[in-house]
C-alpha cells in the first residue's frame, strides 16, 4: 500500500512535467515567430513604407539637383564644341578686308549656345549635341546651309558663305557707283521740273502781290 501510495505522487509529477513541456514549447514558438516577423518588417524596403513629406521633398531635391547638373554639363559641352569651331574659323576672318563690316564672329553663351558668323547666320549644335548645324535666317524662314559632325566640313561651308556675301557686297557697291543712263536722265528731268515749278510759283506770287498793291492804291484814293 505504501509503495502504491508512493508511486502515485511520482506519476503526478511526470504528468505535470509533460503538461508543462508543451506550454514551454508553444511559448518558444510564439517568441521565435515574433522575432521573425519583426526581422521581416525591418527587412522591407523603404519604398514600401508610406513616405513622409520631408523624405519625399529631400528625394525630389536630390533628383532636381542631378537633372540640373546634367543640363549644365550638356550646356558646357555645347559651348566647348562651338569654341573649337570658332578657333578653326578665325583664320578666315583675318583674311577679310578691314573696311568690310558685314561679319562678326563670336560665341553667345545663352540658353542655346550659338556661334555667330554675321547678323543672319550662325552655327548651333543639333539635338544630339554632336552635329554642327550652320543655318541662315531668310525672309522665307530658316535655311540649313550645312550639317555635319566634322569641323572641316562646317569650315568649308562657312568659307563659301563668306565668299558669297563678299560678292553680293561688291555688286551692291558697283550698282551704287555706276548708275544707269536712264537713271541719270530721269534725275535730270526731275530737277528741271522742280526748277520750272519753283519759277511758276514765284511769278504767281509776284503777280498776286502787284495786283494787291494796285487794288489797295485804288481803294485809298480820295
Amino acid at each position: 500500500m505504501r509503495v502504491a501510495a508512493a508511486a502515485a505522487p511520482a506519476g503526478t509529477v511526470s504528468d505535470r512535467i509533460s503538461g508543462i513541456a508543451p506550454a514551454a514549447t508553444l511559448a518558444n514558438l510564439c517568441c521565435m515567430w515574433g522575432r521573425k516577423r519583426q526581422a521581416a518588417e525591418e527587412a522591407k524596403p523603404e519604398e514600401s513604407r508610406p513616405q513622409r513629406l520631408k523624405d519625399a521633398l529631400r528625394k525630389a531635391r536630390v533628383e532636381s539637383a542631378e537633372r540640373s547638373g546634367i543640363v549644365v554639363d550638356l550646356h558646357d559641352a555645347e559651348v566647348a564644341r562651338l569654341e573649337l569651331l570658332n578657333e578653326a574659323i578665325e583664320p578666315l576672318f583675318r583674311e577679310i578686308p578691314a573696311e568690310v563690316d558685314l561679319f562678326d564672329l563670336g560665341v553667345s553663351r545663352g540658353e542655346t549656345p550659338k556661334l555667330w558668323v554675321d547678323a543672319i547666320a550662325h552655327v548651333a549644335m543639333g539635338r544630339d549635341k554632336r552635329i554642327y548645324r550652320f543655318v541662315q535666317d531668310t525672309r522665307y524662314g530658316r535655311k540649313v546651309l550645312a550639317e555635319s559632325v566634322h569641323i572641316p566640313e562646317i569650315v568649308l561651308a562657312v568659307t563659301k558663305y563668306l565668299a558669297q556675301r563678299l560678292v553680293e557686297r561688291e555688286r551692291a557697291l558697283a550698282d551704287i557707283g555706276t548708275p544707269l543712263i536712264g537713271d541719270l536722265l530721269e534725275a535730270k528731268f526731275e530737277r528741271r521740273n522742280r526748277r520750272r515749278h519753283t519759277i511758276r510759283i514765284f511769278l504767281l506770287g509776284l503777280f498776286v502781290g502787284v495786283a494787291a498793291l494796285i487794288a489797295a492804291a485804288l481803294l485809298l484814293e480820295p
